[in-house]
């Protein structure tokens, strides 16, 4: 449950320590994905040019430190399922007030 350790090994960045981290170790931790960055993102919770690192340093500061594993997951579901890449379900989506949200 190391980070610094964890990062060492080849092929493990920040996202997959922090998926480790939170899944195997129960650390508090925010791994941002293609689906978080893009639902952070549409939901104008961080600015349409902020990095993985900005989208994770916001987030840590908005939710909880105790709701950060279970949030993570929310958002990967939420964008895999309603708020896609294409043809995002807007119509399903229960942000209807989103303001990033494009209107389809």
């Amino acid at each position: 449950n190391n980070r610094e350790y964890l990062e060492s090994l080849p092929g493990v960045g920040r996202k997959t320590c922090n998926v480790l981290l939170s899944e195997l170790f129960d650390v508090p931790a925010i791994a941002v994905d293609t689906h978080v960055e893009r639902v952070t993102k549409r939901l104008g919770l961080v600015e349409e040019s902020a990095t993985v690192g900005e989208v994770e340093d916001k987030l840590m500061e908005i939710f909880p430190k105790d709701k950060w594993g279970k949030m993570h997951k929310q958002l990967v579901l939420f964008g895999r399922y309603t708020c896609v890449s294409k043809n995002p379900k807007c119509s399903e989506c229960l942000f209807t007030k989103c303001p990033n949200r494009e209107e389809k």
